[in-house]
């Protein structure tokens, strides 16, 4: 009886090492993504302060409920709210809730004359094809501006640049127009 209590101890023990072990690694990879995205947010914030007669601005995590970025220029009369996706897939996905934030913000400002809710995709040099696997691939940038004539849904970007609304777990083209940025991007 002993001998089969210590057996279930040690099998629970191997359990929770387990675990552990598996919760360890799903942290790092969360802690990843999310570092690619402060790391993408930051040097847009930093590239748009490199030019003059703009602002910009980190605006907190997302739990907020703020925009990721919010860059103004009071010289060309104009302010962006930027939503700020980086990654190694080959496409990248917004959800609608972060678009309405984004456009609530750019309406509550309408001393500006230029008002414009901009997402920011960046594609990184490796493509991931497997778990901790990865290739070498073009970097890519793309500066959208969301067209308010669009219903607020779902959408994605791919990794040429398309974007494709996501509805009822449908794609549809969705045409955005490219944002011509104040700084110099990366083609």
């Amino acid at each position: 009886m002993e001998q089969l209590r210590n057996q279930v101890i040690d099998h629970t023990n191997k359990i929770n090492r387990l675990r552990r072990t598996i919760k360890s690694a799903n942290q790092k990879v969360a802690r990843t993504r999310r570092q690619r995205g402060y790391n993408w947010e930051d040097t847009l914030v930093k590239r748009f302060n490199s030019v003059e007669g703009w602002k910009a601005f980190r605006l907190g995590s997302p739990s907020v409920g703020l925009p990721d970025i919010l860059a103004v220029s009071t010289k060309e009369n104009t302010i962006y709210t930027i939503e700020a996706k980086s990654g190694t897939n080959t496409t990248l996905h917004v959800p609608y809730d972060q678009i309405l934030r984004c456009l609530k913000w750019i309406h509550t400002f309408e001393l500006y004359k230029t008002r414009k809710m901009i997402i920011a995709f960046k594609f990184l040099s490796k493509k991931r094809i497997g778990k901790g696997e990865y290739e070498h691939r073009e970097l890519r940038e793309y500066y959208k501006i969301w067209d308010e004539s669009n219903p607020v849904t779902n959408f994605v970007c791919t990794y040429d640049g398309a974007t494709y609304s996501l509805v009822d777990g449908k794609r549809a083209r969705l045409q955005l127009e490219d944002c011509f940025m104040p700084f110099h991007a990366v083609k």
